[in-house]
């Protein structure tokens, strides 16, 4: 019996070893890349611009300053986000510069890592030892795509708002205190309240339907949109307190000024803002920007909603994302870090060979790093030629926002083939339904997120 019992203990360790050995594996192929990263990004001269106009931010709050008359760095970049985010970054000036930059890289890249891991709940993997490994070895392939790299280029906060907005959408719908994710990105920074929104809305949807069925019209999505619009509002309001002369112009002037951040035509605005004054050559397309705006909102929250009422979260979530940075005045490159959950969701639905094309051609843009290979200027240079394209250099400098909208055309063939195979359910049945991990079969419901009303 003794040497069974050892037999038996040491099959028992080796079962270990080999469970533990992919983990291990995943590690080390992700520790090397983010190393190469790191070592890459301090070769080629990153300055982490962003992260130092942060910082001025919190010196200017610690030392009672004007906000919004502030400008930082050599560039004479300016105050941008609302007073809350300038609260938030005051303790960055407890830091000298150096130690900075190195907390800013290695959060960045930690951001990275906890982005996949929530997208792989999104996209349907519960199960969270299941995604420990696969995380590890996608972040290593994810952060060298442009708007990753960018990101930790100037050291922006595009992953800490997506991570918030992810960590409130892939919890249980019984969690009451989901919603306060995305009211606090709202806070630091506007474009991340069109969640908020895309819940509202798929809540009120939901309710009208329960209540023809005679059934209880709240629902975890609107639970979620009023805990996101308490939370924004209760940031903002205390923020006013501390800071009532900069609350006061931000939303009496800063937030109706959409070239603020900076120029519209910059080859790095990849908004359709952008995109309209390149093809029109001009420094502000106005109304023309305003209509497409408008159309491309109505269409990719229709998307969205439909999806989220369905029980399609994962492409609810990412519709919504893509939506939000097309329609915004200004969205850099950099603000496309929504690109990995969207590629991690394409890839994973990719099955027939026209969906693999569309992924792996738009994994291909944002790899490319093709935006840049067109003529462009800085921020303060006089003559602009990105308004000057060829029809070359105009598709190249579209590239993000052209698969944006190939993104929500596929989001609404998939929502529209959905309801097309859907069964006929008596209007009694929709109440609550079960869980289950993503599939692409109709009204598939997703456990992670706002579950399926």
């Amino acid at each position: 019996m003794t040497i069974l019992g050892r037999t038996a203990a040491r099959a028992d360790d080796d079962l270990h070893k080999d469970a533990r050995r992919p983990l291990l594996l995943a590690a080390l192929v992700c520790l090397v890349s983010f190393t190469a990263f790191w070592i890459t990004q301090r070769l080629a001269g990153v300055t982490l611009l962003d992260v130092m106009v942060y910082r001025a931010e919190g010196w200017t709050v610690r030392n009672g300053g004007d906000l919004y008359a502030m400008q930082a760095t050599v560039s004479n970049l300016p105050t941008t986000y609302p007073p809350f985010a300038a609260l938030l970054f005051t303790p960055l000036t407890l830091l000298g510069v150096p130690e900075m930059r190195t907390f800013a890289t290695g959060f960045n890249l930690l951001l990275v890592l906890a982005l996949v891991y929530l997208a792989l709940r999104l996209i349907g993997i519960e199960d969270r030892a299941k995604r420990l490994a696969p995380a590890l070895l996608i972040a290593a392939g994810l952060v060298w795509c442009e708007p990753v790299w960018t990101t930790l280029r100037y050291g922006q906060i595009n992953l800490l708002l997506a991570v918030f907005v992810l960590w409130d959408l892939t919890r249980r719908k019984e969690n009451r205190w989901a919603g306060i994710g995305i009211g606090l990105a709202a806070a630091i920074k506007l474009t991340p309240a069109l969640f908020a929104v895309l819940l509202a809305l798929a809540g009120i949807v939901v309710a009208v339907r329960r209540v023809r069925a005679a059934q209880p019209w709240w629902n975890p999505h609107l639970r979620r949109a009023a805990t996101a619009t308490c939370t924004f509002l209760a940031v903002t309001v205390a923020s006013a307190v501390v800071l009532p002369y900069d609350s006061k112009r931000f939303w009496t002037e800063m937030v109706f000024s959409a070239s603020r951040p900076g120029q519209a035509e910059d080859t790095a605005n990849q908004s359709l803002r952008g995109v309209l004054a390149r093809l029109l050559g001009t420094t502000d397309p106005g109304l023309w920007w305003v209509l497409v705006a408008g159309v491309v909102a109505l269409f990719g929250l229709a998307v969205a909603v439909s999806s989220l009422v369905e029980g399609r979260t994962a492409w609810a979530v990412t519709a919504c994302a893509v939506t939000a940075l097309l329609i915004s005045p200004v969205s850099w490159s950099h603000h496309w870090v929504w690109i990995v959950p969207v590629l991690m969701l394409l890839a994973t639905e990719a099955r027939g060979r026209a969906l693999k094309t569309a992924t792996a051609a738009t994994a291909l843009i944002f790899y490319s790093y093709s935006l840049w290979w067109v003529p462009h200027a800085g921020t303060s240079a006089t003559v602009r030629p990105e308004l000057d394209q060829n029809a070359g250099e105009f598709l190249l400098s579209a590239g993000y926002a052209l698969a944006g909208l190939g993104f929500l055309a596929l989001a609404a063939l998939r929502v529209r083939g959905a309801a097309k195979n859907a069964p006929k359910v008596p209007a009694q049945s929709t109440g609550p339904q079960s869980t289950g991990p993503q599939s692409s079969g109709p009204r598939s419901s997703e456990p992670q997120a706002v579950a399926n009303e």
